[in-house]
């Protein structure tokens, strides 16, 4: 079986045992508006990856043969650290156990496709390493404070910059949120949306994902699928 984990930061025997992946669709008003949505009246929603999805910090970015159009999305990464279901919005920031940076990665074409004909969104979403992840920064929900903005660069050129205090449902809203449908778990991850800037990623690029303050940077390389 395979072992789905990420390093802890700080803590070299230490790992992070992941669970279910969560991500929070159109969280950033800039961004639903480039994918030609209203955030004023768009509710929250989730979807999710596979745990074959996690790819971890260094790891090579296979572009997928089968689509044309592998886009990048930088998110904040909340770790959940126990179980709860229906969680209080009282409670809900001592259910957060660390941070990370990640990125969704999303055949937009294939996404396209499946939302023309009703579908779903596994095929656009949920393919192998299409949820690269930093090692876990541990720390509570006042912690996170001392972070700034989620920044992009793609081949050295800044592409994606915004900031996390930015996001439409804040990070309890989200817990409290996803919590009314399904039992968070110790080890899921919420990837928790995407600012504005998305854009296309080709073989041969070099992708650098950073939050500011934050002590590690994802970086990815990619490459085409053999």
């Amino acid at each position: 079986m395979a072992n789905y984990s990420l390093p802890i930061i700080g803590n070299s025997d230490a790992r992070f045992a992941v669970n279910k992946i969560i991500c929070i669709g159109r969280n950033y008003a800039e961004h639903a508006r480039e994918m030609g949505h209203d955030p004023e009246r768009e509710p929250p929603f989730f979807f999710f990856k596979p745990q074959s999805s996690l790819a971890q910090n260094g790891d090579d970015f296979i572009h997928p043969d089968f689509s044309q159009q592998v886009e990048h999305e930088i998110e904040l990464v909340i770790a959940i650290g126990k179980s709860g279901h229906k969680i209080a919005r009282e409670h809900a920031a001592d259910y957060v156990s660390g941070f990370a940076v990640g990125l969704d990665m999303t055949c937009r074409d294939i996404q396209k496709e499946a939302k023309k004909l009703g579908r779903p969104w596994e095929l656009a979403k949920g393919f192998d390493g299409s949820a690269p992840c930093t090692a876990i920064q541990t720390g509570t929900l006042a912690d996170l404070e001392q972070f700034g903005d989620l920044v992009l660069t793609r081949n050295s050129e800044e592409v994606q910059r915004g900031n996390w205090r930015d996001m439409i449902w804040s990070v309890p809203e989200l817990i409290v949120e996803v919590s009314r449908y399904i039992k968070l778990e110790a080890g899921d991850l919420i990837f928790t949306g995407t600012p504005a800037g998305v854009g296309k990623v080709n073989p041969g690029d070099k992708l650098c994902a950073a939050l500011e303050g934050f002590p590690q940077e994802l970086i990815l390389n990619v490459h085409p699928m053999n």
